[in-house]
């Protein structure tokens, strides 16, 4: 897959996953590379872009091990429920070292999940996780 083709893969499961939860699920998504220690963002949608690089560090902390992990196979995903603010909620790795981080800025997951449309909003998540298990994101640089 592309990195044009995810895109428009990411913003069509934010749309969905908006419409079933009947509001804002992730207001961030970044496709980000950690490749040799190295972090660069790939892609970025969402409320703070310079934000979200300066504080990428501090941001990711609590997703950190789950990152970091070599048990993580293309379309595995991970939720942080207790993050607070900007702190992440949620990867998915889209291809070889790349993962897409997806953020509420205002709501914890723990709290998302409490809703009972939660259930329904999660189905386009999985589905776009699968669709990088079929075909993984390759960039070039």
């Amino acid at each position: 897959m592309t990195l044009d083709q995810a895109k428009n893969w990411i913003k069509a499961c934010a749309e969905q996953m908006h419409a079933q939860y009947q509001k804002v699920v992730f207001d961030e998504w970044a496709i980000v590379s950690l490749a040799e220690n190295k972090g660069r963002i790939w892609a970025y949608i969402g409320p703070r872009k310079d934000g979200f690089r300066l504080n990428f560090a501090t941001d990711i902390s609590l997703l950190r091990a789950g990152l970091l992990s070599t048990q993580h196979n293309i379309g595995d995903f991970e939720f942080n429920r207790h993050g607070v603010g900007t702190s992440f909620e949620s990867f998915m790795v889209i291809g070889e070292g790349l993962y897409l981080i997806c953020n509420n800025t205002v709501q914890t997951m723990d709290a998302i999940a409490k809703d009972p449309l939660w259930l329904s909003a999660q189905v386009p998540f999985v589905e776009l996780c699968e669709k990088f298990r079929q075909d993984p994101l390759v960039v070039a640089g």
